[in-house]
């Protein structure tokens, strides 16, 4: 069986809301209910972190979780993914970033078995590229550690080394073949993700008075759904790039 590695990149020097994967809400940081949710989707939890000092606190937290986790650049972050798929011998690599503490696991564990049914190592498998229809805060990407070398091998842009898969997603080499695994009806205009102490903010609420740590994507949705008020509290930021 391949061997698969649920990888998450994470630094505390954000340029937004500085040491936001470490902020506490509902008892504890982000990143604890980020990662606990991971570890239900059924694959094992790797952490890449920047070899900065400010991130020595992510290294203290991946000891105290169990955590396997390596640290390299800052800006190349797809050296980081590649560096953690050789340390650790991955055979395909699940993509996802720790500013996510609502991610949905579910929905991976869902991902994971149509990629493993399609048994194609050049197929990327995304529920947000090339279409995006789960709110921010559900991303997840999946590729081969064959996609993967070809891309560290090749991209050269510093955009491409920074967001990881501009490479893969917008097929640079013409080989890659797509799987993005969409929801019926669309949900991309809600937002669980955290950048700005507005996003923190929503999902404070969300866990400390909605219980959201214990649901799953499906009843986050209905829950925005039903609370337009929330939806409102981080309607108006704008998007920038994760990590």
């Amino acid at each position: 069986m391949p061997r698969v590695g649920i990888v998450s990149q994470a630094r505390m020097t954000s340029t937004r809301l500085q040491g936001k994967v470490l902020r506490a809400a509902g008892g504890q940081p982000l990143l604890a209910w980020h990662v606990a949710r991971l570890r239900q989707a059924g694959a094992p939890v790797y952490l890449a972190i920047t070899t900065n000092a400010e991130d020595d606190p992510l290294a203290d937290f991946a000891a105290r979780e169990g955590l396997l986790f390596v640290r390299g650049s800052e800006a190349d972050v797809l050296a980081r993914y590649q560096q953690c798929a050789a340390a650790f011998d991955l055979d395909v690599i699940v993509r996802v970033t720790s500013d996510c503490p609502l991610i949905a696991p579910e929905l991976i564990a869902e991902g994971l078995a149509a990629y493993r049914a399609a048994a194609d190592p050049g197929l990327y498998a995304s529920n947000a590229a090339p279409r995006r229809s789960y709110p921010r805060g559900f991303d997840y990407e999946i590729f081969s550690r064959q996609l993967l070398e070809e891309a560290f091998a090749h991209a050269t842009r510093p955009g491409d080394r920074e967001h990881v898969t501009p490479y893969l997603h917008q097929n640079r080499s013409g080989q890659v073949r797509f799987l993005n695994l969409a929801r019926a009806a669309d949900a991309s205009q809600y937002r669980l993700t955290v950048d700005t102490p507005a996003d923190f903010e929503l999902i404070r609420i969300l866990l400390e008075d909605y219980g959201a740590g214990a649901l799953n994507g499906e009843e986050l949705i209905a829950l925005l759904a039903a609370h337009p008020e929330l939806v409102a509290i981080n309607a108006e930021v704008e998007q920038k790039g994760h990590d």
